[in-house]
């Protein structure tokens, strides 16, 4: 498992005053307001920073860290993702799982056929989909819901699926 999280991508500064523009990565973007600290990862290297104030334009993030206090220094970190450590994550409701794990995890009929590993995840509104690609380079895409997901073992980087009529 990874040891830290993305929550958010700088995409842009905002005003003049070092503001940063993020996309939130996280389905409560409110979750800012209880971060102090956050990491930014620049050029594969992670550097803890502190946060300063957090301010709220639709569904972007505005966040001011201490230390970055006009526009010139924002945009150094244009296209920058946001970390946080797995210890400050929110704890999630039962069968509810961070993308992070899921990405790469092996996936199984509930007759034992590997059909490959989870690459993508996108949501449709009602529920996510998984994008599960096996070693030829074919696709599947499961929508996640209890009919199709039998079992999710993070630990054991494994999910069995049932093949419902019209997947596959």
């Amino acid at each position: 498992m990874e040891d830290f999280l993305e929550v958010g991508q700088i995409v842009n500064s905002y005003g003049i005053k070092g503001f940063f523009k993020v996309v939130p990565f996280t389905d409560d973007i409110t979750r800012f307001d209880n971060l102090k600290n956050i990491y930014i990862e620049k050029n594969k290297k992670m550097e803890k920073v502190e946060i300063e104030e957090v301010k709220y334009q639709k569904n972007l993030v505005l966040l001011k860290i201490k230390g970055i206090d006009d526009i010139n220094d924002t945009e150094q970190y244009k296209n920058c993702y946001l970390k946080i450590e797995r210890k400050d994550a929110v704890e999630l409701p039962e069968d509810t799982y961070f993308i992070a794990d899921l990405i790469g995890i092996e996936v199984y009929t509930n007759q034992g056929e590997l059909l490959g590993n989870i690459v993508d995840i996108f949501p449709t509104g009602s529920n996510d989909v998984y994008v599960v690609k096996d070693e030829l380079g074919k696709q599947i895409l499961l929508p996640a819901i209890g009919e199709v997901i039998e079992n999710v073992n993070v630990k054991e980087r494994k999910m069995i699926v049932k093949l419902i009529p019209g997947l596959v």
